[in-house]
């Protein structure tokens, strides 16, 4: 490998993901180890076993404290654009019940620590990721916002998680494009602080940020979004005249407004429904709708009729007493244009259950379904093939379906499922899968 040009080792200690393997080459070769304080990035992650090591009487004395490490990788190099410093995967499961850790060596927010190794780096860094200790963050509130703030004026990609955060002394950073903030306790309870110090941003992701009473984001930039809300606050506001993407998974909000007019693509996930006060979306195609309450979502939903390809996310549907409309119907009734429908296995569960159509508009509105992908449990093969069949003969558009039947369904029923329902309608082009919880789908066969 010494026999290789210098620029094609650099490049190739460039593609190391982690820092500790980079350590371990300038340690095998004297050409890496020359080149090595030419790479741009850090990326350190403490591993449980490091951790359990660091706490061993008998071991402990031999670790190196991973600050330390951290310190001494940074200050080997001449330009440092990213860094990625946190705990792995296990760490970030331990529970602060089952270690009562009172130690601050994992507390990586920790503002003395940051300003040790930043004010080396801050003029060319970029990208900045830390993933926490949360049995240490969790009760030590940080102004490292505020650090990096006044540090990292060149800053554009910002990744926090496992932190209790403040935003005192938090000013503008009008270059960051991309925040990401995950499981976070944060003082902001209005995201009033985002707002101003960060109106750049093009993409932002708040999941499981708590604290919040009545959030709201107000940024013109923003185009890709997504937020999953730990809490259950009165109010929800997105502002973003720019926006594109959004997921957003909460509770049941008393107020849901949204003013997103470019918004395409939208996963939207509530517990039931809620008042909503929405612009119209002239843009959105694509939705993936998630509730246990699903159908009285469906007849609250002010928004639809622009949406040509629907996912149904049901894990409890309930069918009223003298209901007269299927689940089909009202989806279809809501969303009058859509072309492509995806049923879960809770969805298509319920459908099974009450079929039946209303009358002849109902029927109307299937005419524009053309592709159907559903989760099948088949729990009784007669109940699921009238189903499908009815499907056939009242969706008179439809040339597609795309269907993935339980793994735990015997084989004898699963092919006789399949050859009944290729010999009962050629018209359509047959797909076929299979799926469970937990795992993978898988095709068995595509395109009969």
């Amino acid at each position: 490998m010494d026999d290789l040009p210098p620029p094609l080792l650099l490049e190739i200690l460039s593609r190391l993901d982690d820092s500790a393997d980079l350590a371990r080459c300038r340690v095998a070769s004297k050409s890496l180890n020359s080149l090595a304080p030419d790479i741009r990035s850090v990326n350190l992650q403490c591993s449980y076993l490091r951790y359990a090591k660091s706490r061993s009487p008998l071991t402990r004395s031999s670790v190196t404290p991973f600050k330390a490490v951290f310190n001494k990788l940074v200050s080997e190099l001449h330009t440092v654009e990213s860094v990625s410093i946190g705990v792995e995967k296990p760490l970030r499961l331990v529970a602060y019940d089952d270690v009562e850790d009172e130690e601050d060596d994992l507390f990586l927010n920790d503002v003395s620590f940051v300003k040790e190794w930043l004010t080396k780096v801050s003029g060319e860094l970029k990208s900045f990721s830390v993933s926490d200790f949360w049995v240490q963050s969790c009760w030590r509130r940080s102004d490292v916002l505020s650090v990096l703030s006044s540090y990292c004026l060149s800053l554009l990609e910002l990744e926090i998680k496992n932190a209790w955060l403040s935003v005192d002394g938090l000013t503008p950073m009008p270059k960051l494009t991309t925040l990401t903030l995950e499981f976070i306790r944060l003082d902001d309870e209005n995201l009033e602080k985002v707002n101003e110090c960060f109106p750049s941003l093009k993409v932002l992701n708040l999941v499981g940020v708590g604290g919040l009473k009545e959030p709201k984001i107000h940024l013109m930039h923003l185009k890709s979004c997504h937020w999953t809300l730990s809490n259950a606050p009165e109010s929800i506001t997105i502002i973003s005249p720019s926006l594109v993407k959004l997921i957003l998974k909460c509770v049941k909000p008393n107020l849901l407004a949204i003013e997103t007019p470019l918004l395409s693509d939208l996963h939207l996930s509530l517990e039931s429904a809620c008042h909503f006060k929405v612009k119209e979306f002239r843009e959105l195609r694509k939705l993936n709708l998630e509730s246990t309450g699903l159908r009285n979502l469906l007849n609250t939903l002010p928004f639809g009729r622009t949406v040509r390809n629907l996912t149904v996310i049901s894990t409890r549907w309930e069918v009223p007493v003298g209901v007269t409309k299927s689940s089909l119907e009202l989806l279809l009734c809501a969303f009058p244009n859509v072309t492509s429908v995806t049923l879960t296995s809770g969805a298509w569960s319920e459908f099974e259950t009450y079929p039946g159509l209303g009358g002849v508009e109902s029927r109307a509105q299937m005419k524009g379904l053309r592709g159907i992908t559903a989760y099948l449990t088949v729990n009784d093969i007669e109940i699921t093939l009238s189903t499908i069949f009815f499907l056939l003969d009242n969706c008179i558009s439809l040339s597609s379906m795309a269907l993935f039947i339980h793994r735990d369904v015997v084989s004898i029923v699963t092919s006789s499922l399949i050859s009944r329902c290729v010999a009962r309608c050629a018209r359509v082009q047959w797909k076929w899968g299979m799926w469970k919880e937990g795992t993978k789908d898988a095709w068995i066969s595509d395109g009969i």
